[in-house]
Parts: C-alpha cells; structure tokens; sequence
C-alpha cells in the first residue's frame, strides 16, 4: 500500500498491556486503520475471555474516538481457542469493524510456513499479509479519500 504502516505491537503482550499503551503507541499517531490483534498470548496465560473482550472492546472505542477505522484479526483456527473466536466475532459485528477471520488457518498445520512449532517464517507471515490486505484493501482507499478531505487546512 502506499501510506505508511506503523507495526506497534510488542512480542508476548496481552491485551491488558496493549490497553495501557494504545494511546501513546498507537492513537498518538493519528492512524486511519488499527488493526487489533490478541488472543494467544492472553489465551496462554489464563486471561478469561470475558477480560479479553472487555479490553478489545476498550481498544475499539478509543480507535474509533480518535477517528480510525478498526480491523479485528480472528487468530483462532476451528476448534482451538474457539470461545476467543466467538469474542472476536461478535465485536466485529456489534461494532461494524472489518474482520479478518482465521488469519493461522492451514499456515498452523503448514510445517513450511512455520519456524517453530507456533509462529510462521517468512512465507507464513506473507500469507498472513496478503489475508490482511485482501480485507482492508475494499475499505482502504475509500476511507484515505474521505479523511484527506475532512482534514484538509
């Protein structure tokens, strides 16, 4: 794409953490798309969902206070954390954010998109950005247009 892309996420945060530095490492930059995505890292520590949708749910709301559009990523793949799934889904819906379902799907079964037993490798995380973009990509440049006219001096 051809406007800059911030990536402020932290290795190993939970959505609790991410709540705390949203604004600074995130709003305080005036985005015109977040994307948010939590689910593993808090499902690894016990973090009950109803805490996790609470914080999504938080994240949303001031994204869209400052104006930006929300993307939700849905980590969850069929039956593996599939109550985090539903949260995910559910707050897209009630808050009309673009979501990008299934984002590990076939890349978690796929040893040659894997570095380890958890993360994708290079070719994974392509696949995953090709997912992402296919998703934002129709709502994107219609949202770019509008905002470069709305904050025109």
């Amino acid at each position: 794409i051809d406007i800059p892309v911030i990536n402020s996420g932290v290795d190993g945060d939970t959505s609790t953490q991410a709540l705390f530095r949203i604004y600074s490492d995130v709003l305080s930059k005036d985005p015109l798309l977040v994307i948010i995505e939590f689910e593993e890292n808090d499902f690894l520590r016990g973090v009950p969902v109803d805490k996790i949708a609470a914080n999504i749910e938080s994240m949303i709301k001031q994204a869209r206070d400052a104006e930006a559009m929300v993307a939700l990523v849905e980590l969850s793949t069929r039956n593996i954390m599939k109550s985090y799934s539903r949260v995910i889904r559910e707050l897209a819906k009630r808050y009309n954010c673009i979501l990008i379902p299934a984002i590990l799907d076939k890349i978690i079964a796929d040893p040659s998109l894997k570095s380890d037993f958890v993360h994708p490798n290079a070719q994974g995380y392509k696949v995953i950005a090709e997912r992402v973009y296919r998703r934002i990509r129709p709502v994107l440049n219609r949202n770019i247009i509008l905002r470069q006219q709305v904050h025109r001096p």
